[in-house]
């Protein structure tokens, strides 16, 4: 009896290390990653959970995951709210990386070799406003998530906007500029609001995604899209056959 007990004991544990796991190879599509991470399938892969990232981090900004947590055990992540990244520039969590998981040629310039990190080059994730709740775009003066920016005036600008209730003031709004938003996270943990207005999501769900048959004038790599446009390219809408003055100027449009 006594052994039949023990053995299911074993079973037992055995079956939640196993669980454990499994648990930690799931991909958890919110998960903020530390500075330099790389694509979340690879990093899972890549990530021994040793731990070491979280040990280098001279604010203990980064959380391990542990059982109940509803990310990948033993994986690091950041909860913005609490604790975000304070953008070291010796990035200690990706440099002491042993597995690649954390690469620190994400965020360094220049070529191997001579390559030299910054900081700034981290995309971590985007911050994104919600212009319900943030009281700058209720007409409220408050600009908290754009002196708590490491890169103020880049990442987060505060833009006037038309009040339209008035009719006579300006909203000074936060914007978020994604090609130097580094998603520390900074803004969060300063926002004024009960449930932050202003929030740190990955990238690849906060950004949108245009298709490949836009062109943007103004950019030279899409001009050049252009110029290298095969003469089989068409329309895909019979208005796109038309000539634009054909329905531009139509009354009922």
């Amino acid at each position: 009896m006594i052994d039949a007990t023990r053995s299911l004991g074993i079973a037992a544990v055995g079956g939640l290390v196993w669980a454990g796991f499994l648990e930690g190879k799931k991909a958890y599509p919110t998960a903020l990653r530390p500075p330099g991470a790389v694509d979340d399938a690879r990093f899972l892969a890549a990530c021994t959970k040793c731990g070491l990232c979280v040990a280098a981090c001279p604010y203990q900004a980064l959380v391990l995951a542990a059982p109940g947590d509803g990310r990948p055990i033993g994986t690091p992540y950041f909860v913005m709210r609490d604790r975000p990244c304070r953008m070291c520039r010796d990035i200690p969590c990706a440099a002491i990386c042993p597995t690649g998981a954390l690469d620190t040629g994400l965020v360094s310039d220049g070529e191997a070799g001579k390559a030299v990190l910054n900081i700034n080059k981290a995309r971590i994730g985007l911050a994104v406003i919600d212009r319900e709740t943030c009281i700058a775009y209720w007409g409220i003066q408050c600009d908290a998530c754009y002196r708590a920016c490491p890169v103020i005036d880049k990442a987060i600008t505060v833009d006037p906007v038309r009040n339209d209730r008035t009719g006579r003031h300006a909203i000074l709004g936060p914007v978020v500029h994604s090609d130097h938003c580094t998603g520390c996270g900074m803004c969060e943990r300063a926002c004024v609001t009960k449930k932050a207005s202003i929030f740190v999501l990955p990238r690849r769900i906060a950004m949108g995604e245009s298709s490949d048959r836009y062109i943007r004038g103004w950019d030279a790599g899409d001009e050049k899209r252009l110029e290298e446009a095969t003469e089989d390219t068409t329309t895909v809408t019979p208005r796109s056959g038309k000539s634009p003055t054909d329905y531009l100027n139509r009354e009922d449009l």
